[in-house]
C-alpha cells in the first residue's frame, strides 16, 4: 500500500516511461568484476536480513516487513550500477536508507459500497482491493472465544507488523474470515493520509487493528462505528487518515477519521489522544465509493439515525485554523485532508470510473475525475440506473478507464499488446516536463480482494465474502460464507510467502498466470476472462440452492456444511 500509488504531483500530459535504462543497466552491469562483487554483497546482506524475523509476534506482517526491505535493497543495487558507488561507505549508507524505505506505511486501495436497495439481491455489498507490493495474498481466520477476566489481547500495527500495547479483551469475541464476520458485519477501508502534523506518534490502535479487533466485537455497523470510537478514543490512533466501508445486512456506512497530533499533557500523555471522525449513512437505494481520498464535506449535525460525528470535529478544526466560516459550511475533507490535482486523479478518479459504470449523468464530471476542475466536485453517493448485481460488483473492480479519456490500453505506455500496467513511480520527466501514469481500480500490485454480500435472504452467518488474490483483472473471485471455521489451503498464511514459492498457493499460481497475461494483454487476458466470468457465474447460480439446503440444520451443522463448501470450492 506505498502512498506513491494513490498520490501524484501536478504534471501535463500522459505517458510511459522509456525502457532504455533496462538497456544501459544491462551494459554497464557486465563493466567490471568490482561492481559483480558488489551484486554478491549486497545479495548476501539482504539474504541474511530476509531470514531474520523482527517481530515473531505476528509473524504474517513480518513477511511483508522482509519482502519490502528485499526488494528496495534490490532497487538500491541497480541504483549502485547507474551511479558505480562501489566504496564501503557508500554501500552501508545506501543499505541503511533502503532498511527505512522497507518499513515505510503503505496506503492504496479502492472500496465500492452498495447498498440492499440498490442491488439485485437485495444483499448489502462492500468491495476492497488491498493494493500493496509486498503483501503476500491470503485469507485471514480468528475463532470465536470467550475469555476470562482480566486476559490481555496484544495489538500489533498492521502494515510492519510493530508490537503497539495490550488492551483488555472482552469476554465473548466473533468468529472473523477476512474482513466479515459471522454475523454479515463488513469492514473495508482506504487510506487519505490528511494532514501530516495530525499523526499522534504516541498513539496504541492503528487503522488495521481497528478493523480486525472492532469485527471481533461488534454485531451491527452502527456497534463497529461506536467500537471504533471508543478504541481510538481510548488507546490513541496510530495511523493517517483512514475512509471506512462499514455495512450489515440493514444498512451501510461510510465513516472517515483522523487524529488530532501529539500535544504535551504536561504529564507524559498526549492531551489531543483520540480522533476527529464523520460517519454517514449511505440513503439505501444509492451506491457510494473511496479510493485514497476523504470524500465526506459537508454534512447534518441535527440527524444523528444518518449522521454521527465527533462532538468536536469543527472545534478542532477552528483550534488548528483548517476552518473560520459557519458551522453548517463545514466540510470535513476540505478541513483535514484538501485535495489537489494529484489526490483527485490519481485516487477519486476510481470513484469516477465506478459511478460512470452503474448511473447516469456522470460524464458531466469527467473534468473533475482528470483533475481539471476541482470545483466540479463528485456527489459523495448516486443512484444507479439499473439495481447492481454480484458480477457487475466484481468486474467494476477490473477497471483500467477503458472507453474513457484515461483509458489505459489505449495510450503510448500500453504498447502493441494494449496492456494497462504501469510500473512506479506514477510520475516521470522527459525534457523537462512531467508525465504521469494512470492509478486504475484494478493494478499489479494486489495482495488480496473482495466483495463480502451481508444477505437478506439467509441467516447473519450465510453472508459471503467473495475472495481473490492478485490483480483482480486476471483471476477470479470464490464464495467464503462467513461462518467459515477453516481457511481453504490454497489462501491460508502458511501456505507459501512472499519469499516462498508454493505451487498450491493461489497467490502464487494467479502470479504465474497474470505475469504471462501481461506479456500479450489483448490476447491472453481475453481468455483468462471467459474462464473467470464462468467460474464466477457458475458459482453466483448455485447460491439459492445453498439457502434450501441447510433449511433444516442446526446453527452447528449449517456452519459446518458452510465451511466444508467454502474450503473445498477454493
Amino acid at each position: 500500500r506505498s502512498p506513491s500509488d494513490s498520490r501524484a504531483t501536478s504534471v501535463t500530459k500522459t505517458g510511459i516511461c522509456s525502457s532504455s535504462e533496462t538497456h544501459e543497466a544491462n551494459s554497464i552491469a557486465s563493466k567490471t568484476q568490482q561492481q559483480s562483487s558488489l551484486f554478491i554483497t549486497i545479495n548476501s546482506l539482504s539474504a541474511h536480513y530476509t531470514h531474520l524475523t523482527p517481530y515473531a509476534a505476528h509473524p504474517v506482517r513480518a513477511y511483508v516487513t522482509k519482502i519490502r526491505f528485499f526488494c528496495h535493497l534490490r532497487f538500491v543495487l541497480y541504483i549502485c550500477f547507474l551511479t558505480q558507488h562501489t566504496d564501503m561507505k557508500k554501500l552501508f549508507l545506501i543499505f541503511a536508507a533502503a532498511a527505512v524505505v522497507a518499513f515505510t506505511p503503505a496506503a492504496a486501495c479502492t472500496n465500492f459500497i452498495i447498498t440492499k436497495g440498490a442491488s439485485t439481491d437485495s444483499s448489502v455489498m462492500v468491495s476492497y482491493a488491498a493494493d500493496s507490493h509486498a503483501l503476500y495474498g491470503a485469507l485471514y481466520h480468528t475463532p470465536a472465544g470467550r475469555h476470562k477476566a482480566g486476559t490481555m489481547l496484544p495489538v500489533y500495527e498492521w502494515d510492519t507488523g510493530r508490537y503497539l500495547t495490550d488492551i483488555p479483551q472482552i469476554a465473548r469475541t466473533w468468529s472473523t474470515i477476512g474482513n466479515m464476520n459471522e454475523h454479515s458485519l463488513i469492514i473495508g477501508e482506504t487510506t487519505y493520509g490528511g494532514r501530516e502534523e495530525l499523526v499522534d506518534t504516541t498513539g496504541r490502535i492503528d487503522y488495521g487493528s481497528l478493523i480486525y479487533i472492532t469485527l471481533q466485537r461488534a454485531t451491527t455497523a452502527r456497534e463497529a462505528i461506536r467500537t471504533i470510537v471508543e478504541l481510538a478514543n481510548t488507546y490513541g490512533y496510530a495511523s493517517s487518515g483512514e475512509s471506512f466501508s462499514i455495512a450489515d445486512p440493514d444498512e451501510a456506512w461510510i465513516m472517515e477519521l483522523i487524529g488530532k497530533g501529539y500535544k504535551d499533557d504536561g504529564k507524559g500523555g498526549n492531551a489531543r489522544k483520540g480522533i476527529v471522525w464523520v460517519a454517514r449513512r449511505i440513503p439505501d437505494g444509492y451506491v457510494c465509493a473511496h479510493a485514497n481520498q476523504s470524500r465526506i464535506t459537508t454534512f447534518p449535525t441535527d440527524d444523528p439515525e444518518n449522521c454521527l460525528y465527533a462532538p468536536d470535529v469543527v472545534s478542532f478544526a477552528r483550534e488548528m485554523g483548517y476552518f473560520e466560516g459557519e458551522d453548517a459550511d463545514f466540510s470535513f475533507a476540505d478541513a483535514y485532508a484538501p485535495a489537489d490535482f494529484g489526490t483527485v486523479r490519481g485516487c477519486d478518479a476510481r470513484v469516477w470510473a465506478f459511478f460512470r459504470t452503474v448511473a447516469d449523468g456522470m460524464d458531466a464530471y469527467e473534468d473533475y475525475a482528470m483533475g481539471y476542475n476541482l470545483k466540479n466536485r463528485l456527489p459523495l453517493w448516486v443512484k444507479p440506473l439499473t439495481k447492481v448485481s454480484p458480477k457487475t460488483v466484481f468486474d467494476c473492480m477490473r477497471d483500467h478507464y477503458e472507453g474513457t479519456p484515461m483509458d489505459m490500453t489505449q495510450d503510448i505506455g500500453a504498447g502493441g499488446h494494449n496492456c494497462p500496467y504501469r510500473w512506479r513511480p506514477m510520475t516521470f520527466e522527459v525534457d523537462g516536463t512531467e508525465y504521469l501514469n494512470e492509478r486504475a481500480t484494478a493494478t499489479q500490485q494486489t495482495g488480496f480482494w473482495f466483495v463480502a454480500q451481508a444477505r437478506n435472504d439467509a441467516p447473519r452467518d450465510m453472508g459471503i465474502l467473495w475472495f481473490g488474490v492478485d490483480d483482480a483483472a486476471t483471476s477470479c473471485l470464490t464464495p467464503i460464507f462467513c461462518c467459515t471455521q477453516e481457511v481453504p489451503e490454497c489462501f491460508s498464511e502458511q501456505n507459501g510467502s512472499m519469499l516462498e514459492y508454493s505451487p498450491t498457493s493461489a497467490f502464487w499460481l494467479f502470479n504465474r498466470v497474470t505475469n504471462f497475461a501481461y506479456m500479450r494483454y489483448d490476447m491472453i487476458s481475453a481468455d483468462i476472462r471467459k474462464v473467470t466470468d464462468k467460474w464466477e457465474n457458475d458459482h453466483l447460480a448455485a447460491i439459492p440452492g445453498f439457502n434450501a439446503k441447510v433449511g433444516r440444520m442446526s446453527d452447528a451443522a449449517r456452519r459446518a456444511y458452510l465451511t466444508e463448501v467454502s474450503v473445498t470450492t477454493a
